[in-house]
C-alpha cells in the first residue's frame, strides 16, 4: 500500500526537470565511457534507518534507461541497518552514473524525514497523540516530504494555504484582534465551507476568547507545559487542539502527557538530517 501511493507524487515532468538540472548538457564526465559499457552496482546503506524513497529511485533509473534492471530488496516503512543493500542494479554504466546522485540525494532526504518522524511518534503514541507535520517544507518537495512523513508513522496537516482556514497572529494583527477576525471568517464561512478552521492563539486569555466561536482547532502557540496543561483543562471536549512551536525530541513527551489532540513539529521536514547512502559499482559486464 505505501509503495502504490508514492505513484501518484512521481512526475514524469518532475523527473525530467531534476535531471534537466544536474545535467543540462549531459554528464560530460560520464559521457566519456564507452556507450556500451555496462556494470552491476549496489546502493548500500551506511546507518540504520526507517526507509523511504524506494519508487522514486526506480522510477529516476527507468526514465533514464528502461533497460537498466532494478531489484529493490527492501520497501518503504522498512527498519534498515548499517551495511544493508538496498538495491542490485545493472546496465548501462553512464545511465547508471548520471542518476546515482539523484537517487541517492532523494533517498537520503525522505529517509532522514520518514526516520526523525518516527523518533517522535514513539513517543506520542503512548499518549494516543497524532504527530503532525507542517508547511515547512522546500518548494516543489511537499508532497514528497509530505509522504515521507506518513512514512514515518507522523500525520499531515494542510498541504497548502487552500487546503483550510488556519489564522495566524499575522492574520489576527491585520484584522484588529481575535474577535474580528473570526467574526470576518465566520460571516464568510460559507463560501469555504469544505474548510476547517483554526487559530493561532498565544495565552490562556487567547485561547479562551477564540473558543466561544467554536472554530473547529486552537493552536496552543509556544506555550510553556504549566500554561499548556491549564488551557487544556479549559479548552478539553469543546474543541480540537494542537500544540505547536519549539517542540523536539527533549520536551516532547511532557506535551504529549497533557493528551492534546496534536502536536506539530517543524523540524521533522525542515532540520532534516540526511541518512547516508551510497552507490557502489561492484563489476564491469562487459
Amino acid at each position: 500500500m505505501k509503495n502504490n501511493e508514492i505513484y501518484n507524487l512521481i512526475d514524469r515532468d518532475f523527473i525530467k526537470n531534476i535531471l534537466t538540472e544536474d545535467a543540462p548538457s549531459g554528464d560530460i564526465t560520464s559521457d566519456i565511457i564507452l556507450a556500451d559499457s555496462e556494470a552491476r552496482a549496489y546502493i548500500i546503506c551506511k546507518e540504520n534507518c526507517i526507509l523511504c524513497g524506494i519508487e522514486i529511485v526506480k522510477s529516476i533509473f527507468s526514465y533514464l534507461d528502461e533497460e537498466i534492471i532494478i531489484n529493490n530488496k527492501f520497501i518503504d516503512g522498512d527498519t534498515i541497518y548499517k551495511g544493508n543493500i538496498i538495491f542490485e542494479l545493472s546496465g548501462n554504466c553512464r545511465s547508471i552514473l548520471r542518476g546515482e546522485r539523484i537517487a541517492l540525494n532523494l533517498l537520503s532526504y525522505l529517509s532522514g524525514i520518514s526516520t526523525n518522524t518516527s523518533k517522535y511518534v514513539e513517543i506520542t503514541k503512548k499518549y494516543d497523540v497524532k504527530l503532525l507535520d507542517t508547511r515547512k517544507t522546500l518548494p516543489m518537495y511537499r508532497n514528497l516530504a509530505k509522504y515521507a512523513v506518513r512514512i514515518g508513522g507522523g500525520n499531515n496537516h494542510r498541504f497548502n494555504l487552500s487546503d483550510m482556514i488556519l489564522i495566524k497572529d499575522n492574520h489576527i494583527l491585520i484584522s484588529g484582534g481575535i474577535e474580528r477576525c473570526l467574526d470576518s471568517f465566520n460571516n464568510k464561512r460559507n463560501l469555504f465551507s469544505f474548510a476547517r478552521i483554526e487559530i493561532e492563539v498565544q495565552n490562556i486569555d487567547e485561547a479562551i476568547l477564540a473558543s466561544k466561536y467554536s472554530p473547529d482547532i486552537i493552536m496552543l502557540d509556544n506555550f510553556s507545559v504549566s500554561d499548556a496543561k491549564n488551557a487544556i483543562n479549559i479548552l478539553k471536549d469543546k474543541v480540537k487542539i494542537e500544540i505547536s512551536g519549539n517542540i523536539n525530541l527533549t520536551n516532547i513527551e511532557e506535551y504529549a502527557k497533557l493528551k492534546p489532540d496534536y502536536i506539530s513539529v517543524g523540524s521533522i521536514t525542515h532540520s532534516v538530517k540526511s541518512i547516508d547512502f551510497s552507490l557502489d559499482i561492484e563489476k564491469i559486464l562487459n
